[in-house]
């Protein structure tokens, strides 16, 4: 049952540990901050049957909590990678998915309100995306109001998706870990689309360049 992190969704540090956690992940995808909304949304929805006695976050704040923490992760991530270094290029350099997002998100951003541009807030969703995007348009030197705009619709879209699984898995399954886990399954099952989608043009820009 969810009461067992009561201590942690029943007070005002669940929106501490949402930003930080969503903040880092940027770096660390392993960090699992879908997880952590989730089950906070979880919570708030078993507070309207009972289910979860103690006090439970605000949906709306900590939708705009994750939201925030999201788009200043993708900025900090942006920023570092804009202005570049010797260990980072090399990285960069090291990782084929970070080298063709470098070549083709200039591309990609500069296009703005195209169908392209979609990639980006998709990206969102996939593993790894969110690092892949940021850090590709950092090294490309894109300007910022040019990935800005993409970031927040990203980090709303993501954290809005996040925070309805949650709410709405605990509104028919009840406050329970097996609403946690469904919900967890469902933004899984939404990231592995979004990695097909993401991967599918660059696919089809190579058998076109073939």
């Amino acid at each position: 049952m969810l009461e067992s992190v009561g201590s942690l969704t029943g007070s005002p540090w669940i929106y501490a540990a949402v930003a930080v956690s969503v903040v880092l992940d940027v770096f660390l995808p392993v960090l699992p901050s879908g997880v952590l909304v989730i089950t906070a949304a979880t919570a708030a929805a078993g507070s309207a049957t009972g289910a979860v006695p103690h006090a439970v976050p605000d949906l709306l704040v900590l939708t705009l909590c994750a939201a925030t923490a999201s788009v200043l992760g993708d900025l900090v991530a942006f920023r570092l990678a804009w202005r570049g270094g010797e260990r980072l290029d090399r990285a960069i350099a090291r990782s084929r998915r970070l080298t063709q997002a470098q070549e083709r998100l200039g591309d990609v951003l500069a296009r703005g309100g195209g169908a392209r541009g979609v990639l980006v807030v998709v990206a969102r969703f996939a593993p790894a995306g969110r690092s892949v995007v940021s850090l590709g348009a950092g090294a490309a030197h894109r300007r910022v109001r040019e990935f800005l705009p993409w970031s927040v619709l990203a980090g709303v879209a993501w954290a809005g998706y996040s925070v309805g699984l949650g709410y709405f898995g605990g509104q028919w399954l009840g406050a329970t870990w097996l609403a946690t886990g469904v919900s967890f399954g469902a933004l899984f099952i939404a990231g592995a689309g979004a990695a097909y989608l993401v991967r599918k043009p660059a696919a089809r820009e190579q058998g076109t360049g073939a």
